[in-house]
C-alpha cells in the first residue's frame, strides 16, 4: 500500500482561502488563524516505480501543487481526515484508478481518497467539533484517521435472505409496531393486504418480497396517495369559484368516461382531467400515445422533412437533496435525464427550480436535525450543475424560489426537453421467451431506500439515512445517451425502463407480466450485496430493455464500442409471475395479479378551507425600485445560473442572461432540434411558473396562476399558444388523514384544471410530491407548472432593451371578479403578440412594472423615459412589458427606451448602476457573481504572420475526434468540423478492461496516424478528476505508441493539433503546449488552474486575436474580437513572467479576454477564470497546436440570439483551409 498527501502551493491555494472564510463567516470561529487542504490517496496494486510515475503525472501536478509521502504537522496545527463512507461513489478515487491503469497498462489499482483538513489557531474542543459537523455530512462522509493507512478488507459473504417467520400470525397491532422496527413506507393495512396473500399462497414471505412490495408499491412509485379514492368533499363559505371548478370537472369526467363511469375520483384524476378532455375533443393531435409512459412525447414535424418525438419531463429529488444536497440534486438531473432517455430520445436542454428558506439565515439558527439553508443550496446547486456539465447538457433556466416553509424540506425539481427521429422509436411489446438486458453501471448498496425514503415525512434522524442517496456517475448516462443515439440500434429496443428508485424490482418488474430474474447475473460495484440489496438499489446509470434473443450479441458488442457493460439478467416468461433467483433459490415468487393492486387503495375525506382574506394580487408590495430590487425573491440569480453549462450542443437560442452585458434573464428556455448534420430552425420553448405567495393564500389560485404565468412566459419568448402542452409538478405536505390538508392538492389541481380547460391546453405530464413535512412545518401548497411548445427561431424573442427610442408598452391580462384572470382575453393578447413586429417582451411577475424595466433595461444598459399614471410597484402578475418600433394592438404606451442609463420616472433619473447593485446585492455572498478584481494588469499582445498551409494537401482532411469517459462536446465539434468541410471520425476510448485499453490506446495511434488534424474536445474526462482537469486525456497522450502517433503528426506531417477547453487542459499538461512536444511536467511550467471565483463558469466572454501565428488563426486579425461561450471550472492561465515573455516574442499567446472595448483585461466580469494578462489560448513554437478555452465550436445561425457582437470565429474553416 503506497499514500501520498498533495497540497496545492500559496498562490493556488483557493480552496483553502475559500474555506477559512466561510468558517469564519458562518460559524463565527476568530481563533482560526489559517486552513490548509491536503488531498490524501491510498493505492494498493502498484511498483514503487509506478507509485513515483503516478505521483508525478497523475496525483499532483509539479506546476501548483507539492506531494509527500508522509504528513508533516507543527505542534499550533489540528488535522482531521474526511472520506466517504464505504459504498458511496468516489469520482476522485475511481478517476485515479482508470488513470494509473493507463499508465500502468494493467489492472486497475485499488485507490482511496480523502480530505485532509489542518487548521491553524488555538481551537477549543467545543469549536472543533462545530467545524466538523459542519464540514461532515454523515449522510455520504465519515472522519478517519489522519495517518492509519486505509485497510482493505473482503467484504463478508451476505447470509441467505430470510423468510419472516410468523408473518402470517401477525395482528394488526403486531403490524403496526413491525411497520416501525422495519422502516417501511407501507401501511398497515398494506401489510394486511399482504399477509392475506401470502396465506393464499400458504407460505410466508421473504424479507426481499416485503422490501420489494414496499417499494414498488412507494407513493414515489406508485403514486398511492394521488391513487387515493376521494369519498367526501365539502367546501367552506367562500370558495363558490372553487365549488363551481369542481361541479365543471364532473361534467367532464362525465363527459370524458359516461356518466355512469365507475371510477373513483382521486387526485390523478382531476390532474389528468385537463388532458383527457382534449384528447377526446381532439384538441391534443399532436400527442404521441404509447403504452411506455417514460415521459410527456408530442410529434414535431422537423424542416428535415421528417417528424420528431420530442419528449419533456419533469422530477423531483426533495428528501435525497435535503439530507445530501450534491447527491441529491445531482441525481434529480440524472434520473429526469433517464425518463426521456428510456424513450429512446436524446436529451439536449434542461431546467432547474428549487424552493428553499432565506440562504442568509445564519448558522446558528439552523433547525435542529437539519443542515443549513445556506449549505444546501450552495451544495446542491454544485450538485446539478456538476451532473448537466459533465454529462453535457444545457441548462437554459435556473431558478429558485424562496419562502420560509421551504425549511420543512427542500424543493429541487429539474425538468428536461428530449427528441429523437420518431422513425428511431419503435413501440413494441414484450413477448415470451424475449431477453431483458441490463446496460451501464453496476449496483452497490447506495440507493437502496431511496424511493420509500422519499415517500415519508422528514424526520430528525434523516440525516443518519446513507444508503438512500447515491452519487451520480454522468459519464456513465453518457456513453448511454451515445447508445440510444444509434439510429440503427434504437429501432431493435422493443421497451425501455430506467433504473430508478427501486432498481430491478421496479425497472425490469414494469417490463412485462411474467418475468424470471437473475440476480447473481447482476455487475456489482463490490461484493457482499444480498439478493435484497440486489433487488430494489437504485442507480442512476443503468437501462433495462426487452430484447429478441436473436439481438442480444449486437446489443453486447455495440455496448462494448461505447464502453458500456451489458449482460442478460431476465428472461420474459407466461407464468404471470415475477420470479426472482439468487444463488440458485428464488427469493421473490408474486403474482402479477397481487403486485398490480399496489397495496390497499386509500380513502381520503377532502375538505377545502376559505381562501384567504389578504390576497397578494393587488398589493403593493414596494415603495421604491431599489427596495423592489433588493427583495429576495426578486434579486439577481446570476451568480447561481452561471454555475451551469448553458451551450453545449451548440442549439442553444437564447442564453440564460442576455444583452452585451448578460444581465437580463430570459423568460424561457429556447433550444433548437438537436440534429447531428445540418442546421435546423425548429426550436422548442419551455418555461415555468409558481408563486409560492399566492399558492399559500390560495393553492387554487395559486395553481390556476402557475399554469397561466407557465404559458405568459413561453408567449413571452415566441411561442405560440395554442402549441403549448404543459406538464406539473405537485409539493405538498404529508396529508395523513386530515380532510384540511387533503383540500390543500385538491384546490390546487382544481385551480390547474381551470386554467387548462379555459386555455384549451393539457397537462400531459407531470410528478407529484407528498412529503413536504417536518415536525410542524410544512412547505407552502406547491403546484409548479411547465410548458412546452414547438417554435421556430424566426419568432424566439428575448426580454432585453434593443434599441433606443423604441415604444414601451404595458399590456395587462385583466382579472375576473373571482380574482382570476380572464383567459379569453389571454388568448387574444397571445394571438396578437405572436404575429407582432416586436423587439423584446417581458412577463411581468413579482414586483410589477418597476422591477419588469429594470431586468430588461441591464442587459445591454439601454434605459427608460417613463411617462403614466399607471402605480409602477402594483403587482402586475401575467401582464407584458414590450418593447416595439410600432404600437401594440391592446398596449398602453407607458415610455420610451432611451441612449442614457437611467429610468426616467417623473423627475427622477434612476441610475442603472445604481439598481444593478440593488438587484445583485441580496444573493452576493450565497452566489457570488465574480471572483475579488484583480490588482494586476493586463497587457495587449500583437504578433501578425502570414497565413502558412501544409506541406501535405487534401481538400477534405481528415479529423480524428477521441471521446474520452466524459468527454460531452465531441458532437458540437465533429458537425463544426464537417460543416467546414472536413471528414470527421469520432473514436471512443474504452477502458473497461485492460485489454480494452490496449486496443483503444492502439486504435488511436492508428487512427492519428490516418489523419491530418487531432481534435481533443471539451468535456470532463475522467470527471475532471484526480483532483484536476485533462489528466485522464494526459495519460493516454503520454503512452508510447498514442505519443509516437502525435508526434508524427507534427514532426513529419504537417499536422495540426487543437484542444478546447478539456483538450486545452490535457495539451498543457503533456507540454503540446506551449513546447510542441510531448515532456515531462516541471515545476514553474505554464499550466491551466481553477478559476478565481472557486467555481465553474459558463457565460459568454468576448476575446481578442493577439496572435496569426497559429494556421488556426489564418482567416482573422490581429484585433478581431468574437463573443464565445465559455464553460470550465479550471481555465485560468498562469505563467511565470519570463515564460510570458518568450511567448509574446515568439507570437504564441494567441488570444485574450477584453471589456466591452476590446482592451485586454484583468476584471473578473470580462475575464471569468482570472487568467494572467487575460490569456485564453496560446499556441506551439510551430503554431500548429493551438489550445483554447473558448468553445468556438458552440456556433450556429441561431445560436445566442440574445448576445451581441460577433458570435462567428472561423477557425474550422481556417483549418480546413491549411491543407488546400
Amino acid at each position: 500500500m503506497h499514500r501520498l498527501f498533495v497540497e496545492k502551493t500559496t498562490p493556488f491555494a483557493n480552496d483553502s482561502a475559500h474555506l477559512i472564510g466561510d468558517l469564519r463567516n458562518n460559524l463565527a470561529i476568530e481563533s482560526i488563524k489559517s486552513a490548509r487542504i491536503v488531498q490524501r490517496y491510498d493505492l494498493d496494486g502498484l511498483t514503487d516505480e509506478e507509485f513515483a510515475k503516478a505521483t508525478q503525472l497523475i496525483l499532483s501536478e509539479p506546476q501548483v501543487e507539492t506531494s509527500s509521502t508522509e504528513l508533516s504537522l507543527s505542534s499550533d496545527e489540528t488535522a482531521f481526515a474526511v472520506e466517504f463512507l464505504p459504498g458511496q461513489f468516489d469520482q476522485r478515487a475511481d478517476s485515479a484508478a482508470q488513470c494509473v491503469q493507463i499508465l500502468t497498462g494493467k489492472e486497475r489499482p485499488f485507490v482511496s481518497s480523502a480530505r485532509v483538513i489542518i487548521l491553524t489557531g488555538k481551537l477549543s474542543k467545543e469549536e472543533l467539533e462545530a467545524i466538523k459537523k459542519y464540514l461532515i455530512n454523515p449522510v455520504d462522509s465519515h472522519e478517519v484517521s489522519v495517518n492509519a493507512l486505509y485497510k482493505r478488507t473482503d467484504s463478508p459473504e451476505p447470509t441467505n435472505v430470510a423468510i419472516l417467520k410468523g408473518f402470517n400470525q401477525k395482528s394488526k397491532a403486531d403490524f403496526e409496531r413491525y411497520r416501525s422496527e422495519l422502516g417501511l413506507a407501507m401501511s398497515t393495512a398494506d401489510l394486511l393486504h399482504t399477509q392475506k396473500h401470502f396465506q393464499k399462497e400458504d407460505r410466508e414471505p421473504t424479507i426481499t418480497e416485503l422490501r420489494m412490495l414496499d417499494t414498488y408499491w412507494s407513493d414515489h412509485c406508485r403514486h398511492t396517495t394521488f391513487m387515493s379514492k376521494i369519498a367526501k368533499v365539502s367546501f367552506d363559505d367562500g370558495t363558490e369559484v372553487i365549488q363551481e371548478t369542481y361541479d365543471t370537472y364532473l361534467a367532464t369526467r362525465d363527459e370524458v368516461y359516461g356518466a355512469n363511469t365507475e371510477r373513483p375520483v382521486t387526485l390523478m384524476d382531476i390532474a389528468l382531467m385537463g388532458m383527457k378532455e382534449l384528447r377526446k375533443s381532439g384538441e391534443l393531435d399532436n400527442l404521441e400515445v404509447s403504452n411506455e409512459i417514460n415521459a410527456a412525447s408530442i410529434v414535431v414535424h422537423g424542416d428535415d422533412e421528417q417528424e420528431w418525438l420530442v419528449q419533456f419531463k419533469n422530477e423531483t429529488h426533495n428528501h435525497p437533496t435535503e439530507i445530501e444536497p450534491f447527491g441529491g440534486a445531482a441525481t434529480c438531473l440524472g434520473g429526469c435525464i433517464r425518463d426521456p432517455l428510456s424513450g429512446r430520445s436524446y436529451v439536449y436542454q434542461a431546467m432547474r427550480v428549487t424552493g428553499a428558506a432565506d440562504p442568509r439565515i445564519p448558522y446558528d439558527e439552523t433547525i435542529p436535525g437539519k443542515l443549513p439553508q445556506r449549505k444546501i443550496c450552495q451544495e446542491s446547486a454544485h450538485g446539478y450543475s456538476s451532473y448537466g456539465n459533465q454529462i453535457g447538457l444545457a441548462t437554459g433556466k435556473v431558478s429558485e424560489v424562496y419562502h420560509p416553509n421551504y425549511a420543512a424540506k427542500r424543493m429541487e425539481i429539474g425538468a428536461v426537453v428530449a427528441a429523437a427521429p420518431r422513425k428511431n422509436v419503435f413501440r413494441g411489446g414484450p413477448e415470451n421467451g424475449d431477453y431483458i438486458l441490463l446496460i451501464g453501471g453496476r449496483t452497490g448498496r447506495d440507493g437502496v431506500g431511496g424511493a420509500t425514503g422519499s415517500s415519508k415525512e422528514h424526520t430528525d434522524d434523516a440525516l443518519d439515512n446513507s444508503a438512500e442517496v447515491q452519487k451520480g456517475d454522468a459519464p456513465t448516462e453518457r456513453k448511454i445517451q451515445r447508445l440510444f443515439r444509434n439510429p440503427e440500434l434504437a429501432p431493435k429496443i422493443k421497451i425501455c425502463n430506467d433504473f430508478g428508485a427501486g432498481g430491478i424490482s421496479v425497472a425490469i418488474g414494469e417490463i412485462a407480466d411474467s418475468l424470471e430474474i437473475n440476480l447473481d447475473a447482476v455487475p456489482k460495484k463490490y461484493d457482499g450485496l444480498d439478493g435484497t440489496e440486489l433487488a430494489i438499489s437504485e442507480s442512476q446509470e443503468r437501462m433495462a430493455i426487452c430484447v429478441d434473443p436473436s439481438e442480444v450479441a449486437y446489443f453486447i458488442a455495440e455496448s462494448d464500442k461505447e464502453n458500456l457493460e451489458c449482460v442478460h439478467v431476465a428472461t420474459v416468461t407466461d407464468t404471470g409471475r415475477l420470479r426472482m433467483t439468487w444463488r440458485g433459490k428464488t427469493i421473490v415468487d408474486l403474482t402479477r395479479e397481487f403486485l398490480d393492486t399496489n397495496g390497499v387503495q386509500q380513502e381520503a375525506t377532502v375538505h377545502v378551507e376559505a381562501i384567504g382574506t389578504e390576497s397578494p394580487l393587488d398589493c403593493i408590495a414596494f415603495e421604491s425600485f431599489a427596495d423592489a430590487l433588493g427583495d429576495l425573491n426578486i434579486s439577481s440569480q446570476k451568480g447561481l445560473g452561471e454555475m451551469f453549462d448553458s451551450s453545449v450542443g451548440a442549439g442553444t437560442v437564447l442564453s440564460p442572461f442576455g444583452g452585451k452585458h448578460q444581465c437580463t434573464p430570459v423568460d424561457a428556455m429556447v433550444a433548437t432540434l438537436p440534429f447531428l448534420e445540418g442546421q435546423t430552425k425548429i426550436c422548442t420553448h419551455m418555461s415555468w411558473g409558481f408563486n409560492a405567495n399566492i399558492a399559500t393564500w390560495s393553492p387554487y389560485h395559486g395553481a390556476a396562476y402557475a399554469v397561466t404565468e407557465s404559458v405568459c412566459r413561453a408567449v413571452a419568448s415566441g411561442a405560440r399558444l395554442s402549441d403549448i402542452r404543459l406538464t406539473l409538478q405537485e409539493y405538498f405536505p404529508k396529508l395523513g388523514d386530515d380532510s384540511s390538508r387533503w383540500g390543500l392538492p385538491f384546490a390546487a389541481l382544481l385551480g390547474a384544471f381551470k386554467a387548462q380547460h379555459e386555455l384549451r391546453l393539457g397537462a400531459i405530464g407531470g410528478k407529484d410530491s407528498m412529503s413536504g413535512t417536518f415536525n410542524d412545518i410544512d412547505v407552502p401548497p406547491t403546484l409548479v407548472s411547465f410548458a412546452l411548445a414547438p417554435g421556430n427561431t424566426k419568432h424566439v424573442v428575448s426580454p432585453e432593451f434593443k434599441e433606443v427610442n423604441s415604444l414601451i408598452s404595458f399590456i395587462e391580462v385583466p382579472r375576473d371578479e373571482n380574482q382570476l384572470p380572464d383567459f379569453r382575453a389571454l388568448k387574444e393578447i397571445a394571438d396578437t403578440l405572436h404575429g407582432a413586429n416586436i423587439l423584446a417582451a417581458h412577463t411581468l411577475d413579482h414586483g410589477g412594472i418597476a422591477t419588469g424595466l429594470s431586468k430588461m433595461a441591464f442587459g445591454n444598459g439601454i434605459g427608460a423615459s417613463i411617462k403614466t399614471d399607471i402605480n409602477l410597484h402594483q403587482e402586475r402578475f401575467l401582464s407584458f412589458l414590450i418593447e416595439s418600433k410600432e404600437e401594440i394592438t391592446g398596449g398602453i404606451v407607458i415610455g420610451k427606451t432611451q441612449i442614457e442609463p437611467t429610468i426616467q420616472v417623473g423627475s427622477d433619473a434612476l441610475k442603472l448602476g445604481e439598481l444593478y447593485d440593488a438587484w445583485t446585492n441580496p444573493l452576493s455572498e450565497i452566489y457570488p457573481e465574480t471572483a475579488d478584481p484583480s490588482t494586476s494588469e493586463a497587457d495587449t499582445f500583437k504578433s501578425t504572420f502570414e497565413a502558412k498551409h501544409s506541406t501535405t494537401k487534401s481538400q477534405n482532411p481528415k479529423v480524428i475526434i477521441p471521446a474520452f469517459p466524459g468527454t460531452n462536446s465531441e458532437y458540437d465539434s465533429a458537425k463544426a468540423f464537417r460543416e467546414a468541410g472536413a471528414l470527421a471520425e469520432i473514436q471512443i476510448f474504452r477502458n473497461l478492461t485492460p485489454q480494452a485499453v490496449e486496443e483503444s490506446l492502439a486504435d488511436l495511434a492508428e487512427s492519428i496516424r490516418k489523419s491530418q488534424i487531432l481534435m481533443l474536445p471539451g468535456g470532463f474526462s475522467a470527471g475532471d478528476e484526480p483532483a484536476g482537469s485533462g489528466k485522464f486525456i494526459a495519460t493516454i497522450l503520454r503512452s508510447p505508441e498514442v505519443a509516437d502517433a502525435v508526434m508524427d503528426l507534427l514532426k513529419n506531417r504537417d499536422g495540426l493539433i487543437l484542444g478546447i477547453c478539456n483538450g486545452f487542459q490535457a495539451l498543457i499538461k503533456t507540454g503540446l503546449v506551449p513546447y510542441g512536444e510531448i515532456r515531462e511536467p516541471k515545476p514553474g511550467d505554464p499550466t491551466l488552474t481553477f478559476n478565481d471565483i472557486g467555481r465553474h463558469i459558463a457565460r459568454y466572454a468576448t476575446t481578442r486575436i493577439s496572435s496569426t501565428q497559429s494556421p488556426w488563426l489564418a482567416d482573422t486579425q490581429v484585433g478581431d474580437l468574437h463573443n464565445i461561450p465559455f464553460s470550465h471550472g479550471e481555465g485560468k492561465f498562469y505563467a511565470n513572467e519570463e515564460d510570458l515573455r518568450k511567448l509574446a516574442a515568439t507570437g504564441q499567446i494567441a488570444t485574450q479576454y477584453t471589456d466591452l472595448s476590446g482592451q485586454p483585461t484583468m476584471a473578473p466580469e470580462f475575464n471569468p477564470n482570472g487568467s494572467i494578462h487575460a490569456i485564453e489560448g496560446i499556441s506551439s513554437p510551430c503554431g500548429r497546436v493551438l489550445g483554447k478555452m473558448g468553445h468556438t465550436e458552440r456556433q450556429g445561425p441561431d445560436v445566442g440570439k440574445n448576445i451581441s457582437g460577433n458570435l462567428y470565429q472561423p477557425l474550422f474553416k481556417a483549418g480546413v483551409k491549411y491543407f488546400s
